[in-house]
C-alpha cells in the first residue's frame, strides 16, 4: 500500500508553517462553522489535524489508484466520440475515486459543499496527485476554477453551480483561440446578448485543457465592435444546455490523459460572470494566477516523481562492480536534483500562504469593512502573490524539465525506453514552462517587481534571520549573492533603455529567484535540519547562476543587443 503523503515528510513540515495558523484563523473566522457543520474544526489543531487526515486520504488514493493507473491511460488516452470526449478507463477510475472520497471542491466554502480549505493544503493535494499523474491533475485540480465563480459571481450563480463542482462535476476554462494564444486580447468568440437579455456564445476556442468538462468560464467579446481587452467579458457555460461540440483532441506529446480540445460553439446559452467589459482587465487574471500556482504544483510533483525514479535506479543498477549511486558524478546529479526540488517546494509554499492570506483577508471583506491594519495586511500580501505567482510558475517549471531530463540522464538508455516511468514524467513535464503563460511571459509579469523593488525588500527582510552557526557561511553566500543581484538591476535599469531592461528581465528574474529560494530552503533548514543539505547545495548551484548572470550584465553594452536582435 502506497501512500504519497506520509512517505513524504516535507508536506507536513509545510503544513505545520507557523504562518498557517494565522491562515487557519482568517479562514475558519475563528472557527464559527463549529456550531452549524460537526465536520468543521473546533480550533487550529483541530483543522490542522483535518488538512492531515485529508490529505492522507489523497496520498492513498494516488499511491494506490492514480500512479497505478497512469502507464495506462498515457497508452490509452481519451477519444471522440460524436461531439464527446470519452475519458480513458484509468481516468474514469481516478475521477470516481476522487469523488467518492470527496476531493472536488476542496477549497470552496462548507454551505456549498466544500471542505473550506485554505489554499495551501489545496496546494499539497495537487502536488501529490501530480506526482501520481501530471495529466490527471489537470482533470481534477480544474475544481480551482470555481474559486473564480465564488469571487466574481453573483449568489444565484454560487449556489447553482459549485454545489456540482463539489459534487464531483468538472470544470474548464475556455481561453485560447487559434489567433489568440498568450495575446488573450485578441479573443474572438462572439457573445451575443439577446432580445430577453439572455446571452449565447458562437466561434471556436482550442487548446483547451479538460474541454468537454460539465462547466466552463469562456473569455469572449461582448461588446460589437471592439478589438482589444476591454471588449471582452467573461461567462459560464453548462454543458447540459448544449450548443458545444468538440471537434477534435489535440495528439500531444505527454499528458495524455488529459483531453486537450478544440470547441466549436454555435448559439451556445450562457450567463455573464460578474460585470462586462471586465472578463481579461480583471477576471481572467485572477483565473490565470490561481492556474499558474496550479502548474507551479504540478511541476514540483513531477520533480518529486523524477528524483524518486533516478534515485532508486541510481541505488538499484550496478555498473564496474558497484552502484552507480556511488560515482561522483552521478551523485552530483542526484544532489543538483533534490536540491531544485526541495527549492521549488519552499517557493510554491510560500507563495501559497501569500495567496491564501490576501484571498482571506478579500473574503472577509465581503462580510464587513476591513480595519486600516487588515487593509494594509492585505494589500501586503496582495503584492507578494502578485511577485511571487510568476516566479513559482517559472522557475518550477523549468526546473521540473531539469529533473526530468537528468532523471533519464541517470537511467541511460534505459531510460530512453517506453519500459521506465522516466520516459513518461519528462514528456508530461515539458508543457509545464509553457501552458497557462510560458516562462518568457512569467518574466514579463515579473520583471516589474523587480525594478520596483519588490524582490529586493522581501529579501533584506529575509537576512534579518536569525541562522545558527553551521548555516552562518550560506547565509553570507546569500547576503553576497544579493549585493551582486543589487548591482546587475542598478545598471540595468540605470541606462533607461527598455529595449536593454527587456532584453536582461530573464537575467534579473532569475538571480532574485536563486536568492529568495535560497533563502526560503535556509529559513527551512531552522525548523529542520533534514532541510541543510539541500539548502547548502542549493545556495552553492544558486551562486554560480547569479555570478553567471551578473558577469554577463556587467561586462554587456546596449549596442550589442544588435547581435541577438537582428535577424
Amino acid at each position: 500500500m502506497a501512500n504519497f503523503y506520509t512517505d513524504n515528510s516535507e508536506l507536513k513540515h509545510y503544513l505545520t508553517h507557523p504562518m498557517m495558523e494565522k491562515i487557519v484563523s482568517l479562514k475558519e473566522r475563528d472557527f464559527r462553522d463549529k456550531e452549524n457543520y460537526d465536520y468543521a474544526p473546533q480550533n487550529y489543531d483541530d483543522a490542522i489535524d483535518s488538512y492531515d487526515k485529508v490529505l492522507e486520504v489523497v496520498g492513498e488514493i494516488c499511491g494506490d489508484i492514480v500512479a497505478e493507473n497512469a502507464e495506462d491511460v498515457d497508452h490509452q488516452g481519451p477519444r471522440v466520440e460524436n461531439g464527446r470526449v470519452i475519458y480513458a478507463d484509468g481516468t474514469k477510475r481516478n475521477l470516481d475515486a476522487c469523488r467518492k472520497a470527496g476531493l472536488m471542491g476542496m477549497a470552496m466554502p462548507r454551505r456549498f459543499g466544500g471542505l473550506n480549505f485554505p489554499i495551501t493544503p489545496y496546494i499539497m493535494a495537487a502536488d501529490i496527485v501530480s506526482r501520481a499523474d501530471a495529466g490527471f491533475e489537470n482533470l481534477w485540480g480544474l475544481q480551482d476554477c470555481a474559486e473564480t465563480l465564488y469571487e466574481f459571481g453573483d449568489e444565484d450563480q454560487r449556489s447553482r453551480y459549485l454545489p456540482r463542482v463539489c459534487n464531483g462535476e468538472t470544470m474548464s476554462m475556455d481561453l485560447t483561440e487559434p489567433d489568440a494564444g498568450s495575446d488573450l486580447q485578441s479573443v474572438m468568440l462572439k457573445a451575443s446578448q439577446k432580445e430577453d437579455g439572455s446571452w449565447v456564445l458562437n466561434g471556436v476556442k482550442r487548446f483547451i485543457t479538460n474541454g468537454d468538462s460539465d462547466i466552463h468560464l469562456v473569455l469572449a467579446r461582448s461588446e460589437e465592435g471592439s478589438r482589444d481587452g476591454r471588449g471582452l467579458s467573461m461567462f459560464v457555460y453548462d454543458k447540459r444546455n448544449g450548443g458545444v461540440t468538440v471537434r477534435r483532441i489535440e495528439n500531444k506529446m505527454g499528458i495524455k490523459g488529459s483531453p486537450t480540445c478544440e470547441l466549436v460553439y454555435k448559439d451556445a446559452p450562457c450567463e455573464l460572470v460578474g460585470s462586462r467589459r471586465l472578463g481579461l482587465i480583471k477576471y481572467v487574471m485572477a483565473l490565470m494566477n490561481g492556474a499558474r500556482l496550479g502548474i507551479a504544483a504540478q511541476s514540483v510533483g513531477l520533480s518529486e516523481a523524477a528524483y524518486r525514479e533516478a534515485l532508486s535506479y541510481a541505488k538499484d543498477r550496478r555498473q564496474f562492480g558497484k552502484a552507480i549511486i556511488d560515482f561522483p558524478a552521478v551523485g552530483e546529479i542526484l544532489a543538483v536534483m533534490k536540491a531544485k526540488l526541495d527549492a521549488s517546494r519552499a517557493l510554491l509554499y510560500a507563495c501559497a500562504r501569500y495567496v491564501d492570506l490576501y484571498k482571506a483577508f478579500e473574503d472577509i471583506e465581503r462580510e464587513r469593512k476591513l480595519t486600516p491594519d487588515e487593509k494594509k495586511e492585505c494589500k501586503m500580501f496582495s503584492r507578494l502573490a502578485d511577485a511571487f505567482t510568476p516566479l513559482a510558475k517559472g522557475m518550477t517549471s523549468e526546473f521540473a524539465n531539469q529533473n526530468t531530463y537528468d532523471a533519464i540522464q541517470i537511467h541511460g538508455g534505459s531510460g530512453f525506453m517506453k519500459d521506465y516511468r522516466c520516459e513518461r514524467l519528462y514528456r508530461d513535464a515539458r508543457i509545464t514552462s509553457i501552458y497557462e503563460g510560458t516562462t518568457q511571459l512569467q518574466v514579463v509579469a515579473a520583471i516589474r517587481h523587480v525594478t520596483t523593488g519588490t524582490y529586493l525588500s522581501r529579501i533584506k527582510e529575509f537576512e534579518t534571520q536569525e541562522v545558527c552557526a553551521e548555516d552562518q557561511d550560506i547565509k553570507s553566500t546569500l547576503v553576497f549573492m544579493t549585493q551582486q543581484y543589487a548591482n546587475a538591476v542598478e545598471a540595468v535599469t540605470g541606462t533607461k533603455n527598455k529595449e536593454f531592461e527587456d532584453f536582461m528581465a530573464r537575467r534579473l528574474v532569475e538571480m532574485a529567484g536563486h536568492i529568495i529560494m535560497g533563502y526560503l530552503l535556509l529559513e527551512d533548514t531552522q525548523r529542520n535540519a533534514a532541510f541543510r543539505r539541500s539548502c547548502h547545495v542549493y545556495v552553492k548551484y544558486g551562486q554560480a547562476e547569479v555570478a553567471k548572470h551578473a558577469d554577463f550584465i556587467a561586462n554587456f553594452r546596449p549596442e550589442q543587443l544588435a547581435d541577438y536582435l537582428q535577424h
